[in-house]
């Protein structure tokens, strides 16, 4: 099947450039010229998003808090000419995947799009298997958490995190592991973004939250004493 991307910005020649080459490369391109046309224009065919962060009306910001909101975590790379550590922040903690500074390369664009759409599970994950921690499930078949049998909705990176820590406990993973397994080798991700991703999942996680532990100086592990696989 081929895989659906949709083009978010109010600059037309960028629209056309993306969905042009987008297109050469055998993707199906939707675009829309605005954060408000594209909450209209998502579905659940699209597997990838490219938006913009710097459009006038709603901002790629915005849009992306609102589909977040709604429960739609499709990936999200962002576009944008702002560059500056508190931007690219403010993008990881609305739910973004990626960053791509304008003006940019057309290489570059495809060549994030594709890494991206490969990563749709987390590395290194068994195929079907379940763990358990006391009321904690993480199914990484499903990629579908629960705590108390109630389903917590993650973004793909939240998910990619816990999945992480879940295999690795008890043992501690660094942000640098954390940051390669998930983030791959993407040039604007932070050391900090680690930690915006864990304040977020241990809120959503709510009294399981507590167990994702910072040991200072080394890195996270979950902490729950019954772990079990199924």
């Amino acid at each position: 099947m081929e895989e659906r991307i949709l083009v978010v910005d109010d600059e037309n020649d960028i629209c056309d450039i993306l969905q042009f080459n987008l297109e050469n490369e055998g993707f199906i391109v939707d675009v829309a010229i605005s954060g408000e046309e594209a909450l209209t224009k998502i579905t659940d065919q699209h597997q990838l998003i490219i938006l913009d962060v710097m459009m006038s009306g709603m901002s790629g910001f915005k849009t992306a808090e609102k589909l977040r909101k709604a429960g739609n975590n499709v990936p999200i790379i962002f576009l944008t000419a702002k560059n500056k550590e508190s931007d690219l922040l403010t993008g990881f903690s609305m739910g973004g995947d990626d960053y791509i500074s304008k003006p940019f390369s057309v290489k570059e664009v495809l060549a994030r799009v594709k890494a991206l759409l490969k990563r749709t599970t987390p590395v290194g994950m068994a195929a079907n298997t379940k763990l358990l921690f006391g009321g904690l499930s993480v199914d990484l078949s499903t990629q579908r958490v629960k705590t108390d049998d109630q389903e917590v909705s993650l973004t793909r990176k939240e998910f990619e995190i816990l999945a992480l820590l879940a295999q690795a406990s008890p043992n501690v993973l660094t942000r640098a592991e954390i940051l390669h397994s998930v983030w791959g080798d993407n040039e604007f991700v932070l050391d900090r973004t680690v930690d915006v991703h864990i304040t977020r999942l241990r809120k959503k996680l709510g009294d399981y939250g507590q167990f994702i532990v910072n040991r200072s100086g080394f890195g996270y592990y979950l902490h729950i004493d019954t772990k079990k696989e199924i």
